[in-house]
């Protein structure tokens, strides 16, 4: 009989607001099952206070705090330095925000609490648009993605703008654990939970959240796209912990990024030159990791008789080494 890795404790329930097939929806469900009820989230201006928090409801079976859309990461300070006063040392507290209240409008909020050290769990879930108002571009959407504000028409093609590299801004304030989770790999989402929530220090994740009615595909096939972008390398699943990167889903050789491209209207007008240069950049960012990964975890060398033994490097900084708080 196989063994059950997820709890089976439900801390979200039914009757919410969320579209069917929503990634975000699925994300906190994950969440909050790695977590446990000794939880509070916070979350900013975005789908999930609409999904979440119709007055007089809630679909979470934890404390929920709406915070203004920039204020996440000065919100979640707050909560733990109140928490920490009160003598609730033991109180997860998390911040939830979309890709536009976070790698936009909060980024200063983020950089803030990273820096400072809060003792906090900050999830980005990135559904690449601000998708509550509309589906407008954010600084997450992939180039050449079509949005309402980049629209896909004559000469026009969708974004021109890279998607802006979230991981590597939290990386250069040494948060004491990083990691990317996949909703479509559930094992994997909840053990980076659980191993996030015995640290002390800043934590960040950096989540695949599919939109179905913003990305233009059939919400049954959430699962299985988010499936494909992993084995495609468009988002590859690694941790971060004090400074080490270790990759948690292995692909011996990645899938051709076309089905996951053509499986979304937003990519639909994407010509064989543009594919082409979406798979060479989802090849360069697999090298790129595999690079970092054996960089920070170099094979031992054989000692050498009559030579003396290297010291230990010491660990990277991080909030966890300094004793903050």
């Amino acid at each position: 009989m196989a063994k059950l890795t997820i709890p089976r404790q439900e801390l979200m329930y039914s009757g919410h607001a969320a579209c069917p097939g929503c990634g975000p929806a699925l994300a906190m469900r994950l969440l909050l099952k790695g977590l446990g009820p000794r939880t509070v989230v916070s979350v900013p201006a975005s789908c999930w206070t609409v999904i979440a928090t119709p007055y007089p409801t809630t679909a979470l079976g934890v404390g929920m705090l709406d915070n203004a859309i920039e204020a996440t990461g000065a919100s979640i300070s707050g909560l733990r330095a109140a928490a920490d006063a009160l003598g609730l040392g033991d109180l997860n507290v998390v911040g939830f925000a979309g890709d536009g209240g976070t790698a936009d409008i909060g980024l200063q909020s983020l950089s803030g609490m990273l820096e400072r050290g809060t003792d906090a769990l900050y999830v980005m879930y990135d559904n690449e648009a601000y998708m509550n108002t509309g589906v407008q571009r954010s600084s997450a959407t992939p180039q050449g993605a079509w949005t309402t504000t980049t629209p896909v028409a004559g000469e026009a093609r969708g974004k021109l703008e890279p998607k802006k590299d979230i991981m590597a801004i939290v990386l250069a304030h040494h948060p004491v654990y990083a990691a990317t989770l996949n909703p479509s790999f559930p094992e994997d989402f909840v053990r980076k939970v659980e191993k996030a929530r015995e640290r002390k220090g800043p934590r960040f994740f950096h989540v695949y959240a599919a939109c179905p009615p913003g990305w233009r595909y059939d919400s049954d096939q959430t699962i299985e796209l988010g499936r494909l972008a992993t084995y495609a390398g468009i988002f590859p699943l690694y941790e971060v912990e004090m400074g080490r990167l270790r990759i948690t889903r292995r692909m011996g050789q990645l899938k051709p990024v076309e089905e996951y491209l053509k499986a979304q209207g937003r990519f639909r007008h994407f010509s064989p030159e543009e594919v082409q240069q979406v798979q060479e950049q989802a090849r360069a960012r697999w090298d790129d990791l595999l690079a970092r990964e054996r960089a920070a975890n170099p094979p031992e060398r054989a000692a050498v008789p009559g030579e003396p033994a290297s010291p230990a490097l010491p660990p990277p900084v991080a909030g966890e080494a300094l004793g903050r708080t």
